[in-house]
């Protein structure tokens, strides 16, 4: 991937910027750490549902939290039947990371 644009960068420090949605992307990392579900979360990400019930948050809010993760490219979702899948962009974190690094 190549280096985040400099809105790119603001985007995703602003998505950031939610002690939950911080929180969110620090668990997605540990995938495994959720309950199981009918497909692994390895392979899928993790349910929605279950990302609502360790934030303790309503269901609207934790779509829009993840919705504004997505937005950020922090985020990617796969819908399996009707529920959403959430899982990291590894390529996009390690990029923002390594700009960051440049840059500041």
């Amino acid at each position: 991937m190549s280096d985040p644009t400099a809105e790119e960068l603001v985007s995703a420090f602003k998505a950031l910027g939610h002690p939950t949605r911080l929180a969110i992307l620090g668990w997605l990392k540990d995938p495994e750490s959720f309950p199981a579900q009918d497909r692994p979360a390895t392979e899928v990400g993790v349910c929605l549902k279950h990302i609502q019930a360790r934030a303790e948050v309503s269901q609207s809010t934790a779509s829009q939290f993840m919705a504004t993760l997505q937005r950020a490219g922090l985020v990617s979702c796969t819908r399996v039947g009707q529920f959403s899948h959430y899982r990291r962009n590894e390529d996009i974190i390690a990029a923002i990371g390594r700009s960051v690094a440049v840059s500041i």
